[in-house]
């Protein structure tokens, strides 16, 4: 069972279910979704992706800059387990990758390579519909989920298929094709400019990301838009500083 206490579960889904609302940023939502789950699940990393409306699926969010490059690598090679939630809509648990990995002859000897043993994948479910999968990555082969946690886990990756479709875009389904799509462009705005931030300012990737974050949440701005604003001229905002 997770270690975490009933009231910090509490806050977790509190803290999740508060994006919820009009406006909200997608990016930035699902970026605290894939850090509440490593919280929960006591992981190594989390990453999460999204199926755009060809039904393919891209990079969306992680909770370290490792878990995109696990992600990346798996839509790259077409094989992992994000790929077998989402195509099967059911959840891939407590999987050693040294011993039961063989169902990936790709993946599971790249991830055991960069330092990770066990791996979890959830799919993004919307009634009959996968719509994405939320990935959790252990460093050991203990960092295995409980039966209790697993409903923990699959109940954060269900808030983000609610975050997607909330009601006006069930009402309207093309608003919900236009908000992937629109957050799908805003990741490859996002990622050029943490390359610039990082290597203008000598900092990680990760690091990078955090500046730009902190930058749009305390001007009450989009990611995206700062992003733009970083690619423009990477020292051109001015509030960006280590965190």
């Amino acid at each position: 069972m997770t270690t975490l206490s009933a009231q910090r579960l509490a806050e977790v889904f509190v803290e999740v279910s508060d994006t919820l609302v009009d406006e909200f940023d997608l990016v930035d939502f699902l970026h605290v979704l894939t850090m509440r789950t490593a919280e929960i699940a006591s992981a190594g990393v989390v990453g999460l992706v999204l199926a755009d409306r060809n039904g393919h699926l891209h990079f969306m969010a992680a909770s370290r800059e490792d878990a995109r490059m696990l992600e990346l690598f798996q839509l790259q090679n077409d094989e992992g387990p994000c790929l077998d939630a989402f195509r099967t809509g059911t959840a891939v648990i407590n999987t050693d990758l040294r011993k039961d990995g063989g169902r990936w002859p790709l993946f599971a000897p790249h991830a055991t390579a960069a330092g990770f043993r066990s791996v979890h994948a959830f799919p993004l479910r919307l009634r009959a519909q996968t719509i994405g999968a939320l990935n959790v990555f252990g460093t050991t082969a203990s960092q295995s989920l409980d039966p209790e946690d697993v409903p923990l886990v699959q109940a954060l990756a269900d808030l983000a298929s609610i975050a997607l479709v909330q009601e006006r875009t069930v009402r309207q389904g093309q608003v919900l094709a236009e908000q992937l799509q629109g957050a799908l462009n805003s990741r490859v705005v996002i990622e050029q400019a943490k390359g610039a931030v990082a290597q203008h300012r000598g900092v990680s990737v990760d690091e990078a990301f955090e500046l730009i974050r902190g930058y749009a949440r305390s001007n009450n701005r989009r990611l995206g838009d700062v992003a733009r604003s970083v690619i423009a001229d990477a020292d051109g905002v001015a509030g960006l500083t280590r965190p």
